[in-house]
């Protein structure tokens, strides 16, 4: 009985081994594993530091506050600028006509201010009739 015991074990053995179930490859695979997954955590920490600190220094907003229709051909559009101390930055502002084509466009550069957050009142010139007019967008320069 002994003897079978021992070709069981033996048995078994060759079978863990030919299969690679010995005990140096579970400790290999979990070590390669754990390996895989602190270099997963180490590129998500990178990418949420790196998205994080690229948008916080470049933010730039711009807020419409009013229009006024001079005449046929010209619209006052006031707004708001709010962007970083110092920087500069030029929006397209644009006047529409009642089925919301575009009848006029301009680009304005918004200089450097001391302030956050700058008013500004521009006249555009327009093709036709006007609407409304209103910012397209704005960006930094």
């Amino acid at each position: 009985m002994t003897v079978i015991g021992r070709a069981a074990r033996a048995d078994a053995g060759d079978l863990a081994e030919r299969y690679g179930r010995t005990p140096s490859i579970k400790r290999r695979n979990r070590l390669l594993y754990s390996a895989v997954a602190v270099l997963v955590g180490i590129v998500v920490v990178a990418w949420v530091i790196w998205a994080g600190l690229d948008q916080a220094g470049s933010t730039l907003d711009a807020e419409d506050t009013g229009h006024h229709i001079i005449d046929d051909k010209t619209v006052s559009i006031s707004y708001t600028v709010s962007m970083p101390v110092g920087s500069t930055a030029s929006c397209a502002l644009q006047v529409q006509n009642e089925a919301h084509g575009i009848v006029g466009w301009l680009i304005v550069k918004i200089p450097a201010s001391k302030l956050y957050s700058t008013g500004h009142t521009d006249i555009v010139r327009s093709s036709e009739p006007a609407v409304t007019g209103l910012i397209y967008r704005c960006w930094l320069t």
